[in-house]
């Protein structure tokens, strides 16, 4: 079989990856407003099937990738390398979803991928190694910010989670007296619901938790924009002289 460049079809992957990712972080705090922690969990795990299937395409696509590439020079490198390991972050968060564990350890990883990220593409802005060196440091660089703010996202994400309340203040983090009277005291001033708890329902969220999610997400947002350009100039080349 005949060897195909498939650049064009890995900048559609990361169109439909960064969209995805975008769109789940902020229906997880428009669920998370309506219905708390289990809004939260709900919705993330509406992505985990999407990002799987996205995850082993990439990754799949990006090991062939690196060892079909036929052309010379290190262009197998320059794409395939991040791409691997791009495929490699979005398996890790569906797998975390999946198993209900800690999305910070995905975010960590996501988190020194993007920095890896930002280098590649420096070095071939630096070198000159496509027609367009500066639009692809443009992709490079959104996708590998965008991995790094996944990071301190995960870690909001990890607290909504857990179904409590944010500590606004000094007063709020720290715990009451452990005394018998400060216990009846504190269920004495608690709403009588039956069957309510503190952690039921919505829970408040702080405006700089909200804020890091959605940055995050806007981030999100400008990498897949930048993929969308990027596929306007490489689709029509490839349509019109195929390798």
């Amino acid at each position: 079989m005949a060897f195909v460049d498939t650049l064009s079809l890995e900048m559609v992957t990361l169109l439909l990856a960064a969209a995805t990712v975008a769109y789940a972080a902020v229906m997880g705090l428009v669920e998370h407003r309506r219905r708390g922690a289990e809004g939260l969990r709900s919705s993330l795990k509406g992505t985990a099937a999407p990002l799987a299937f996205l995850g082993a395409g990439v990754f799949g696509l990006g090991l062939w990738g690196e060892a079909a590439w036929p052309l010379p020079g290190a262009y197998n490198i320059l794409f395939s390398d991040v791409y691997v390991v791009f495929g490699l972050v979005l398996l890790a968060l569906a797998v975390s979803i999946l198993l209900n564990a800690r999305l910070q350890y995905a975010g960590i990883f996501s988190a020194v991928a993007g920095a890896i990220t930002i280098d590649y593409g420096y070095q071939a802005y630096h070198l000159g190694l496509t027609k367009e060196p500066l639009e692809m440091f443009l992709l490079y660089g959104a996708f590998g910010l965008a991995a790094i703010l996944a990071f301190p996202a995960t870690l909001v994400a990890d607290r909504m989670l857990l179904g409590k309340a944010w500590a606004t203040s000094v007063a709020d983090a720290t715990p009451a007296p452990a005394g018998l009277f400060s216990r009846l005291g504190r269920r004495a001033a608690q709403p009588v619901v039956p069957g309510a708890d503190e952690t039921s329902g919505p829970v408040g969220v702080p405006r700089y938790a909200t804020a890091i999610v959605l940055v995050f997400a806007l981030v999100m947002m400008g990498a897949a924009i930048a993929a969308m350009f990027f596929i306007g100039n490489t689709v029509p080349a490839h349509l019109a002289s195929p390798p």
